[in-house]
């Protein structure tokens, strides 16, 4: 990471069903964590903590193309044992579940109320609706059109 200031900018390219939100949050906290901006461009789909991730890169550069599909929606799990440790993990969901929608709230400028409705169940959205979410900024037709964003 010493040579990031060398680096002008990052591109990270989402074709994201989601996945595991511990890996997902160390994805996120390595974007928010280098100095270079990161562009983000969604191709096919960027689901569940893939969605998140676009949202988290450089505003004015987060990018889909006109064909992407984004879904956004609370986090999920499951665990089986001992009472108990069931309690743990379901705590630990809670927990989780709030710092996601807290960084929603901060990538997309929308209200906590707006965001923990909008997450209650899989919400499916084309670039327009996502665009007006605030979850991207660029609606891309041509790869120029990346290239030029500053």
């Amino acid at each position: 990471m010493k040579l990031n200031h060398l680096i002008k900018r990052f591109l990270c390219i989402f074709n994201s069903p989601g996945g595991a939100v511990t890996a997902g949050m160390a994805i996120y906290d390595t974007m928010q964590y280098i100095k270079s901006p990161v562009l983000t461009l969604c191709l096919g789909q960027a689901c569940s903590m893939g969605s998140l991730l676009l949202a988290a890169g450089q505003k004015s550069m987060r990018h889909c193309l006109p064909n992407s599909r984004i879904m956004i929606h609370q986090p999920s799990g499951g665990f089986q044992g001992q009472a108990t440790d069931i309690q743990i993990h379901a705590q630990e969901i809670l927990k989780m579940k709030k710092i996601i929608n807290n960084l929603y709230v901060h990538h997309t400028n929308q209200p906590l109320q707006v965001i923990e409705e909008s997450m209650e169940r899989d919400n499916f959205m084309d670039p327009v609706a996502a665009k007006e979410f605030g979850l991207v900024d660029h609606i891309t037709t041509e790869r120029a059109q990346v290239a030029e964003r500053k």
